[in-house]
């Protein structure tokens, strides 16, 4: 099963450290973001297609073409948004195959990635105390996602989807739709295939997000408690 990363962003809101170091390179506990990643996965996952773009060549030199034992696969994301660089990986998967999607700024814990994979396709979810700035779930009676309503005055719940989803490959079929803020984010394409389809909501407690420097003592906190 192929693991599809999502590390193209600037980190702009982790500046200054985001300076000269991507953030999936951040330390946490004298390990990378990435490293903390890649440690979380089962044997299930065999390779990964590391989407780059920002200081992308440092990414591409740490890790190199294998990283913890996985061969290693690159491509170039945009600046459109995290949609359009999602689709930056579709030469390197099949209609009928199913992954695991991860953004670079998530570091899920080997738990909830055994969670997410117990399911035939899922996304991991997170109660947030500001859902206006969320991408927050609609979910059915019977547990999975109806849609996902990205940063609305309105959000239809306190659930958050968060960074990591296992998906079927068709997905990279649907096209970004843009959103009111002029952003195309990946949720566009997956409210596509969840109008139709089971995707069920892993919701955890905690979280492990980096988005600001401040993120970065929490999110060790939740790692080594």
């Amino acid at each position: 099963m192929k693991a599809i990363i999502l590390a193209a962003g600037e980190g702009k809101r982790m500046l200054p450290l985001t300076l000269r170091t991507p953030k999936p390179l951040l330390m946490i506990g004298g390990k990378t973001v990435l490293d903390h990643i890649f440690e979380a996965f089962p044997e299930e996952i065999t390779e990964a297609i590391i989407v780059v773009r920002y200081l992308g060549e440092k990414i591409r030199k740490y890790c190199g073409t294998v990283f913890h034992e996985r061969p290693i696969q690159y491509a170039e994301g945009s600046e459109k948004g995290n949609a359009f660089s999602f689709l930056a990986a579709k030469p390197f998967v099949k209609a009928d195959e199913r992954v695991m999607v991860l953004y670079a700024d998530e570091i899920p814990s080997r738990e909830n990635v055994k969670r997410c994979l117990a399911y035939e396709y899922s996304w991991l979810c997170k109660e947030t105390a500001r859902p206006k700035a969320a991408g927050v779930v609609n979910l059915r009676t019977d547990g999975t996602i109806e849609e996902i309503v990205e940063k609305s005055e309105h959000p239809p719940s306190k659930i958050a989807a968060i960074g990591l989803m296992v998906l079927p490959g068709k997905i990279f079929y649907y096209e970004p739709v843009k959103n009111q803020n002029g952003e195309y984010y990946l949720s566009s394409m997956a409210n596509q295939f969840l109008s139709t389809s089971k995707v069920y909501a892993v919701v955890t407690v905690g979280g492990s997000s980096l988005t600001t420097p401040e993120d970065i003592a929490k999110v060790e906190t939740f790692l080594y408690a």
